[in-house]
């Protein structure tokens, strides 16, 4: 679970962004993003490094694997 080290929202951002979300809403320190065939929104909140919980929830619902993710950061 902890494969991904520190990352930031702003990383998370750029991924959900590559990935053809957008920004719906910010409230309070979450971001919402939305994108046609999602299941939910995903939810960012604005801490950094993110929770490992909070990256594979989003990655879950995206339906994108760890290993893309990972590939994503030059970890892999």
């Amino acid at each position: 679970m902890g494969d991904f080290g520190s990352v930031s929202w702003k990383v998370m951002d750029a991924f959900l962004l590559i990935n053809g979300c957008y920004l719906k809403r910010t409230k309070g320190d979450h971001r919402i993003y939305v994108r046609a065939g999602l299941s939910r929104p995903l939810v960012v909140p604005q801490y950094d490094p993110l929770p490992p919980f909070v990256i594979l929830n989003n990655l879950r619902v995206l339906g994108v694997s760890k290993t893309e993710f990972l590939k994503f950061l030059g970890r892999s």
